[in-house]
């Protein structure tokens, strides 16, 4: 029984011996590699109140990043801009007459069947008026008319001659009679002279009489070619300034 006990006891030496002996050399490595963790990465000491950062400073960490290639900046396309009207001009601008244009050398006008013949030597707004009034030989007498538009049914005096003025490019808006005695500039003009007086007006457009009275008769039959004139006492003579 003892020599049994004193085997077993033998053998578990033997084992103990190996476990002492790793134990020893596992301590000898720590103490001759102070510092290291068990992979091998160097230990730093850790200080109280001292920061992570400041703990430990390692290499700067390289990102790596894509910078994108500038994008070349799109010239402006140049737009059209619209030129803004003079409205000045357009006020002024005779309307186009798109009737007959009979035409007669000189600086007179001709009257031919009620037909204004214009004088070739009358500038370009003259001849139009002309040519505008030539289509109101048909049209009625008509107390006001005219002056809610200068196409009208019918015309009264200071209607008529308001349309001839307007087709001239000279006037923008029907005036009455009592208006027209200021109108312009005072005396007789090269090509067109207005006369009014309270209760009436007419005008002389190259040498021929723009009138809705026939003198013959004393009828007011409406706008009318004249060949003769009449007599303007009483009247106050205007023209339009440069005409």
């Amino acid at each position: 029984m003892r020599a049994v006990a004193v085997i077993s006891l033998r053998r578990f030496s033997e084992l103990l011996i190996p476990f002492f002996f790793c134990a020893v050399t596992v301590r000898a490595q720590e103490s001759a590699s102070p510092g290291r963790g068990d992979f091998g990465v160097p230990l730093q000491p850790f200080l109280a109140g001292q920061s992570a950062n400041d703990s430990a400073r390692g290499e700067p960490i390289r990102v790596a990043y894509y910078a994108p290639r500038p994008q070349p900046t799109p010239v402006p396309r140049a737009e059209s801009v619209e030129e803004d009207n003079d409205d000045t001009e357009i006020a002024n601008e005779a309307p186009i007459i798109r009737s007959n244009r009979p035409i007669v050398e000189g600086s007179r006008a001709v009257l031919r069947s009620g037909i204004a013949c214009a004088p070739s030597e009358a500038p370009d707004n003259i001849k139009n008026a002309i040519w505008a009034v030539n289509s109101l030989r048909r049209k009625p007498y008509v107390w006001g008319g005219g002056h809610g538009s200068f196409n009208a049914y019918g015309y009264d005096c200071s209607g008529a001659v308001s349309f001839a003025l307007h087709y001239a490019g000279l006037l923008d808006a029907p005036l009455l009679s009592s208006d027209l005695r200021h109108y312009g500039r005072r005396g007789c003009g090269r090509w067109i002279t207005v006369y009014s007086r309270d209760g009436h007006t007419f005008a002389i457009i190259a040498g021929l009489r723009l009138d809705t009275t026939d003198m013959r008769d004393g009828d007011a039959v409406g706008p009318r070619w004249y060949a003769e004139g009449r007599d303007t006492r009483g009247f106050v003579a205007r023209h339009p300034a440069g005409w």
